[in-house]
């Protein structure tokens, strides 16, 4: 992957999600730009934006909304889903607890994750095992979350597709189960007003097949 690049590219993904199931999606030429775009974005920058991705704008207001309404909450309201072993890593953390190469983070957060059951991942998912815990205020933030978290969860799945056939295999390659029933981690974060001029995180790297970001705004 280049470090050197201008800009992060943008992809209208719509005629992949259109035919992301049809069974000669590697012949359709629509398709077949898409792929090529994103075989381009990933060697060149390693990010692309995309539009076209089905996901309405509404929703994505809302929860940037409500994230907002959670984190301006008193610290004792947001500590009632506090982040702990007990919860399998799920729940918030106060600012400058997650810890970054040594550095705390100027950030809040909320972590989900894929909810585990026990034996799913034999026993290195032991430490993962449990549910999401939400908050009880705003009233409409689980239900929003979980919306967010589907809609983002078979976006991805259907760009993966289109990687697949960019690599040379088939759109399948990931499925199944290499990646058709993902593991997947959620971060809702906060960033204090006085972090802008200081800095957020540190760099760094996240493991994964791919990462969703949406940028608030």
């Amino acid at each position: 992957m280049a470090t050197d690049f201008k800009f992060i590219p943008l992809i209208d993904v719509s005629p992949l999600l259109e035919k992301w199931d049809h069974p000669n999606i590697a012949q359709d030429e629509g398709v077949a730009q898409v792929v090529k775009q994103l075989d381009q974005a990933c060697r060149d920058a390693g990010f692309f934006y995309v539009k076209g991705h089905g996901i309405p704008v509404s929703l994505m207001k809302d929860i940037k909304n409500i994230a907002r309404e959670y984190f301006h909450q008193p610290y004792e309201e947001k500590i009632e889903i506090k982040l702990s072993a007990e919860t399998g890593y799920r729940g918030y953390q106060r600012i400058g607890e997650n810890i970054t190469k040594g550095k705390p983070d100027i950030h809040e957060a909320i972590d989900c994750y894929r909810e585990v059951k026990r034996g799913m991942y034999g026993g290195l998912g032991d430490v993962m095992q449990g549910s999401n815990i939400w908050p009880s205020n705003p009233p409409n933030f689980k239900q929003l979350m979980e919306e967010y978290i589907d809609r983002c969860t078979d976006l991805s799945r259907k760009i993966m597709r289109g990687i697949a056939l960019a690599l040379g295999g088939s759109a399948d390659e990931m499925e199944g189960e290499i990646g058709g029933d993902p593991f997947w981690v959620f971060r809702i974060i906060g960033y204090p007003a006085a972090s802008i001029s200081n800095g957020h995180d540190k760099a760094h790297d996240d493991v994964g097949w791919a990462i969703d970001i949406s940028q608030p705004g």
